[in-house]
């Protein structure tokens, strides 16, 4: 439970002081999210990713595996995730973008959000 609690947490943001707020701007196209995301890996503290043309999710997240499937659906991107062998079930988030960082928001937006930088 606690690699649970400790995985999650880095998928929450830490917080921004007013002011020093990056200018996140939507992906909403598909075509555009793949053509960032393609071929590069999506990291953060501990969490390393790709997203596959083949409609995979790859990586590690903390030292255990991640993988899920994705599709791009209605301006958002739709995936089902896999942390070794916890479900951490489907969701359609928010894309945004400010420079070479994708913010993904869960919840079709409405939800939290995490960062990843695109190597």
């Amino acid at each position: 439970m606690r690699a649970i609690l400790t995985f999650v947490l880095i998928l929450i943001p830490g917080l921004l002081t007013p002011g020093m707020a990056p200018a996140f701007e939507p992906v909403r196209d598909g075509g555009e999210f793949r053509q960032l995301v393609l071929g590069h890996a999506l990291t953060r503290l501990g969490i390393r990713l790709e997203v596959q043309a083949d409609g995979q999710i790859t990586g590690r997240g903390m030292g255990r595996p991640v993988s899920g499937e994705w599709q791009w659906r209605d301006g958002y991107f739709c995936r089902t995730l896999y942390w070794g062998e916890t479900d951490l079930g489907a969701d359609c988030q928010a894309v945004l973008r400010d420079g070479d960082e994708l913010r993904f928001v869960t919840e079709r937006g409405a939800g939290i959000h995490a960062d990843f930088r695109l190597r």
